[in-house]
């Protein structure tokens, strides 16, 4: 199934990039000749938003062109290549990972949230076979008083603001008609087991 407000889509040689560089590792491992391809990528960070005047957790909704790479000849998803996720972005600026979710939050959800509560969680690699990169993942909780504009990305991101019910959000992570990522769903089990 084809995405909403997504057209002509076409699929070409990627030979010049600012988000990833392709490298071939040779190595020996136990003496044995072996060759890896790899893509570096930046660094991440993502956090997971609990809007405590809602009782909800905010997720984002947005085109992924790898996603749809792979789902598009035989996805039975209502919207192929859409994804929920947390806030989140690239460590592609001189800042600090908190101060990069700061920033995500701000432009991806509208919140303005005071550094000192973006609260860590741990960090994790993403990608391990093929690009290896490090994500932080972080917490806030955040209420009405926070919101300063109506999110959506910035440079024609296209990002949709979720809403799901602490009493639903169980059932939501484990249903696989909604693509997400596994960092979603580990940020959002932490929370429950972890944030009272």
């Amino acid at each position: 199934m084809k995405p909403k407000n997504i057209t002509d889509i076409k699929f070409d040689k990627c030979e010049d990039s600012k988000y990833i560089n392709p490298i071939r590792m040779i190595f020996k491992d136990n003496g044995k000749r072996r060759v890896w391809d790899i893509i570096e990528v930046h660094n991440s960070v993502a956090t997971l938003l609990y809007h405590k005047d809602k009782d909800s957790f905010i997720f984002v909704k947005q085109f992924r062109p790898a996603v749809y790479l792979k789902e598009h000849r035989d996805s039975t998803h209502q919207e192929c290549g859409y994804t929920y996720e947390l806030c989140a972005g690239l460590m592609d600026k001189e800042k600090s990972a908190k101060q990069t979710a700061k920033e995500e939050i701000l432009e991806e959800c509208g919140y303005d949230v005071k550094l000192d509560n973006i609260n860590e969680i741990t960090e994790f690699y993403t990608a391990v076979g093929f690009a290896g990169s490090k994500q932080v993942l972080f917490y806030a909780i955040i209420d009405d008083g926070m919101k300063v504009n109506n999110g959506g990305g910035i440079d024609d991101e296209n990002i949709e603001i979720i809403f799901i019910k602490k009493q639903e959000v169980r059932n939501f992570i484990f249903d696989k008609s909604y693509p997400k990522t596994s960092g979603a769903m580990f940020a959002v089990l932490w929370f429950l087991e972890n944030v009272k």
